[in-house]
């Protein structure tokens, strides 16, 4: 599988935005392990300042890893398969399950559930109908207009039928007098 390529001048934006990122963290990092103020970072030997932004760039690595399986949780909440996890992160369906176990609750089928969508002041709650495997929902907006699907509409995803929730939200979204 291969991950979607970026340009040279993407690349170039990328490394200055992390690096500049990095830098304040950096500094703070090094200056409480060593006791000197931050803008003295870069006044020590060599391989002590890399050494010590190596030890950033493991932070980072951390934290990027914590909200990269935020995402696939996310979007395991709205329905991606692991097929489709995988595919994203450039691996297969077994490296995606494996990467992140938690990212589709397969004990209660996700699909089961009820969402809350809320947006724009208002809110609805999508459920799935067990006999048709459809989706519906209900919903309040903003202006206390209340609404739903019309009872022979079903959506044939959540995805879908959270669309169409959103898009009366946002019609209904002035505020209550």
């Amino acid at each position: 599988m291969t991950l979607p390529e970026i340009t040279t001048a993407e690349q170039t934006a990328l490394d200055t935005a992390l690096l500049d990122a990095l830098n304040p963290l950096a500094s703070a990092m090094r200056a409480r392990a060593t006791g000197l103020p931050e803008e003295r970072m870069w006044d020590a030997d060599p391989i002590d300042v890399t050494l010590s932004i190596l030890t950033t760039w493991k932070v980072v690595d951390a934290e990027v890893k914590r909200l990269t399986a935020i995402a696939a949780r996310t979007a395991g909440s709205y329905g991606a398969s692991y097929e489709q996890l995988g595919t994203a992160w450039g691996i297969t369906r077994q490296g995606a399950r494996k990467k992140w176990p938690e990212a589709i609750d397969r004990s209660a089928s996700a699909e089961a559930d009820s969402s809350l969508v809320e947006l724009c002041g208002g809110s609805a709650v999508l459920t799935r109908d067990q006999s048709s495997g459809g989706w519906r929902w209900v919903g309040e907006g903003a202006d206390g207009t209340r609404d739903e699907a019309d009872s022979t509409s079903y959506y044939a995803t959540k995805a879908e039928a959270a669309a169409h929730a959103g898009a009366f939200l946002k019609e209904h979204a002035t505020e209550r007098s």
